[in-house]
């Protein structure tokens, strides 16, 4: 039997899937409707005095990480499938560039929290 890498992107696009399900929604209603308008969460929720502490805190570090990271993988998971309905049969430059995309947001989101410092 061939060996294959297949079922790691699966578990990033599973766990990236479950997580757009569960918390995605919430986040657009809030982040996007709620805190802009005022209603029903405070306009000044979502400031920078009052994030920061939250990605310098290890735990928010953490969480921050893993939803950006899991969100990239899920979707560019769902693009790379979805070439085959446009038409476009994906191959090795369209892994490349799919999973290499994914990648470097996993990377920049990474690097990004640690620079922020504890």
């Amino acid at each position: 039997m061939k060996r294959s890498n297949a079922p790691i992107f699966w578990l990033l696009f599973g766990g990236g899937g479950m997580l757009a399900a569960l918390l995605g929604t919430m986040l657009v209603f809030i982040t996007g409707l709620a805190v802009p308008l005022g209603w029903p969460l405070r306009s000044d929720l979502l400031s920078y005095e009052r994030v920061l502490p939250l990605a310098q805190n290890w735990f928010g570090k953490g969480l921050l990480f893993v939803i950006i990271s899991l969100f990239a993988w899920h979707a560019v998971h769902r693009i790379y499938h979805s070439l085959h309905d446009l038409g476009v049969h994906a191959g090795t430059l369209a892994k490349l560039v799919c999973y290499g995309s994914a990648l470097a947001i996993t990377l920049v989101a990474a690097v990004s929290l640690l620079r922020i410092g504890f």
